[in-house]
């Protein structure tokens, strides 16, 4: 179902819809070996955040959250939008009622055509996608926003570019005075592609353990000298003769 549908009056099938408690936080993905340590985290570890960050391969038209964000054009028509909003400005975001879907409010934000000639102000627009959405979501007394790769599709925008902004503006956020008002942001991709490069990224701006921890946890697995394992004990044989046989026991001839 793609988001120009959301006003056409259909609903999801229960079994269809996707929860929160079903989306799995970045600290349970590290719990579950999907995400490895990165060698150079570019922030330092903290636990908390780790349970506000999700990352979701599927459709996010499904998600049961307070908020999903629609990556549109400029008018708000055609791929996704609103008729009501009167348009859109590039690395800007508007929001309105989710209609039909699970969800409770649509943000609606309007990502950059990529240009290899103008790299840095097409990076800043994009990243302000990810601010006005989270700014309107706070804005909105919302709990959950759920972020599609903005740009990443018929816009061009390299994914892994792409993903280094989104994954950078969601930790600035956290860190910030607004951070507690979220509980969730959750990255949502669609191709396997996309999702080993979240994967890759998300212990860079999200680790599990600070660079000293994971150097110090390295050295302690690697070059150790290996110990020669004792040789079993062997009991001395005993120097005291069998005793001999009682008079009274039958003996057999050999």
């Amino acid at each position: 179902m793609s988001l120009s549908d959301s006003d056409s009056g259909s609903d999801l099938a229960e079994d269809m819809i996707v929860r929160l408690a079903d989306i799995k936080t970045v600290g349970q993905l590290f719990q579950a070996g999907v995400l490895k340590a990165a060698a150079n985290p570019r922030y330092k570890a903290n636990a908390a955040f780790l349970d506000r960050v999700s990352l979701f391969q599927g459709d996010i038209t499904v998600m049961e959250v307070d908020s999903i964000v629609n990556a549109a054009n400029r008018s708000l028509l055609g791929g996704g939008g609103s008729k009501t909003l009167n348009g859109c400005e590039t690395g800007y975001s508007k929001i309105t009622s989710a209609y039909k879907l699970p969800s409770k409010h649509i943000i609606h934000t309007v990502g950059p055509v990529y240009s290899r000639s103008d790299v840095e102000a097409r990076a800043q627009q994009l990243q302000s996608c990810y601010n006005t959405s989270l700014d309107l979501a706070v804005q909105h007394n919302l709990k959950h926003i759920a972020f599609p790769s903005v740009s990443t599709g018929i816009y061009g925008y390299p994914i892994e570019d792409a993903t280094h902004i989104a994954l950078d503006v969601a930790r600035r956020f956290c860190e910030s005075d607004a951070g507690d008002k979220l509980d969730r942001i959750i990255f949502v991709v669609w191709s396997n592609k996309d999702k080993e490069v979240y994967e890759t990224l998300i212990p860079e701006y999200f680790p599990e353990k600070d660079a000293e921890e994971i150097a110090s946890s390295h050295d302690s697995t690697v070059d150790k000298p290996e110990v020669e394992a004792a040789a079993p004990e062997v009991p001395a044989a005993s120097e005291e003769a069998p005793p001999a046989p009682d008079a009274n026991t039958d003996v057999k001839p050999s």
